[in-house]
Formats: C-alpha cells, sequence, structure tokens
C-alpha cells in the first residue's frame, strides 16, 4: 500500500512538472517517434530549437552517431542526404547559444541535450544548437554511483588535507599531546578539521549525486560522467524504447548507423 502511494506521488510530479512546461515537439523518424518537452528554464536554447524547428532545419538530417550505453547524436545539415561512409556532423558555428547548465537538469536516460566544441577551444561551454543529442546511458547501481564520487572525490580531499595539515601541524600536534596539553591539541585538531571542510565545501569539481539523480541513474538509467558539461534543454515525454532502438543499430567506424535513421521535427505546443 505504501509502495503504491509513493509510486503514485511520483507519477504526479512528474505529471505536474510535464504540464507546468509550455513547448513540446514530436521527432518522428523512418524507424518510430519520440515526442519531448523543452524545459522554459533554458530560454536560450528552448527558443532558438524551436526557431530551427519551425525552419525546417532538422527536417531530413539523421541520427549520424550513435554510441550504445551513451548517447544518439543526428540534426547536423551536413548530414542530409549524405552518401554512405562520408564523415558528417560538423554543425553549424553560426548557431551557438550561451550554455544553460543547471544542476537540476540531469543527464538521466531521454535527457535531449546540446552538443558543443571541447573545452580547449570553447571554455564558455557554448552549445551548437544545429544538431542535438539524446542520452540512452546505462544503469549504475548504487554501490557504483558511490565508487564514482570516491574516485573523482578522494584525490580533491587529499590535497586539502595535505595543504591544511602539513607536517609541521602534524609535528605541533603530536608535541602537545606528548606534552599533555590536551587543550591546545584539541583547539589544533578542531581548526585543521574545521579548515578542511570548508575547504572541502567550497571545491570546484566534487561529485556529490543528488536523491533525484541517484533514483534517475539507478531507475532508467543515464550518463553522469557528463554532468555538468552540456547544457539539458529538454527530456523525453513518449517513445522512450525508440532511444534503444536506434543505439543498437549496427554502425560504421565513424558511429554512423548503416541504416539512415532520417528525422522530421514539428512543434506540437
Amino acid at each position: 500500500m505504501i509502495k503504491r502511494i509513493f509510486f503514485s506521488i511520483l507519477l504526479l510530479l512528474f505529471l505536474l512538472e510535464t504540464s507546468a512546461q509550455t513547448h513540446q515537439v514530436l521527432l518522428s523518424t523512418n524507424k518510430g517517434s519520440m515526442t519531448f518537452m523543452l524545459y522554459d528554464d533554458t530560454p536560450l536554447h528552448r527558443d532558438a530549437f524551436l526557431e530551427l524547428v519551425k525552419s525546417g532545419h532538422f527536417n531530413g538530417t539523421l541520427f549520424y552517431r550513435v554510441i550504445p550505453d551513451f548517447m544518439i547524436q543526428g540534426g547536423s545539415k551536413d548530414s542530409r542526404n549524405a552518401p554512405p561512409g562520408k564523415f558528417i556532423g560538423y554543425g553549424d558555428p553560426t548557431k551557438t547559444v550561451n550554455d544553460e547548465i543547471l544542476e537540476h537538469h540531469i543527464c538521466k536516460k531521454g535527457a535531449l541535450c546540446a552538443p558543443r566544441q571541447p573545452n580547449d577551444v570553447n571554455i564558455f561551454k557554448q552549445s551548437d544548437i544545429s544538431q542535438f543529442f539524446i542520452i540512452q546511458g546505462r544503469k549504475y547501481t548504487i554501490g557504483q554511483l558511490d565508487t564514482m564520487e570516491y574516485a573523482v572525490n578522494r584525490p580533491i580531499k587529499k590535497q586539502i588535507i595535505s595543504e591544511a595539515y602539513p607536517p609541521e601541524k602534524r609535528a605541533l600536534l603530536k608535541q602537545l599531546k606528548k606534552e599533555e596539553k590536551w587543550e591546545e591539541a584539541r583547539k589544533l585538531a578542531d581548526d585543521v578539521k574545521d579548515e578542511i571542510d570548508v575547504q572541502y565545501a567550497l571545491s570546484e569539481g566534487v561529485l556529490e549525486f543528488t536523491t533525484a539523480q541517484r533514483q534517475a541513474y539507478t531507475s532508467i538509467g543515464g550518463s553522469p560522467e557528463i554532468e555538468n558539461e552540456y547544457t539539458v534543454f529538454g527530456e523525453i515525454i513518449e517513445g522512450i524504447e525508440l532511444i534503444d532502438k536506434i543505439a543498437a543499430f549496427k554502425t560504421d567506424e565513424n558511429d554512423r548507423p548503416f541504416n539512415d535513421v532520417v528525422i522530421k521535427i514539428k512543434v506540437l505546443k
């Protein structure tokens, strides 16, 4: 009974979130269709994407880059009528949008994301909205997510400790204990601990999965390794099985499916 109520609440929250968004698009292919809602709190991406959809920019383009357990990517104009074996996916440098990376829009399965150039040539993480990718990812266990956090955070914590608790402070604490100056020793230890905690809390790059992330990655799956690297500007609300279908297609050396998956997108609302 409690379990049934819990899932009913989750369903209600999902329906409320979905209905609260203003715009939806239908992505049709020769292999099936998907419906997406676009987030209203990523207005730059939403509006630019809708403009391109209305202009017919994506119609006739392909899902040209397919990587199982990661994502399917399409929409680049140079994929339209591209002959087999041709390298495609250059996008359009005139269609860049400033990033709208928001922590609560996560890289779960079905997330609609904007690709971009690498950090070394794109330090502000601007998106190329002339194409898009959809997360497939995979499911994780709680233990795997814990391990990912530990692998990322341990070196950060280790560096902070080395700076906040250098050999001279270690020696001083040891001497205070030897002299039984317990109050001074306790104060020094507390000061070091407080400094470590503060510096860790302020550190960039610390990985701590939220409850929502853990629920998503252990149930439907996703790609947590790219969190906060790309703008997520929408999510799938119908036809999620098509992601797996496309991701399973055999591909060439450039990750392009041998059988073309042709795209057409229209605005539903």
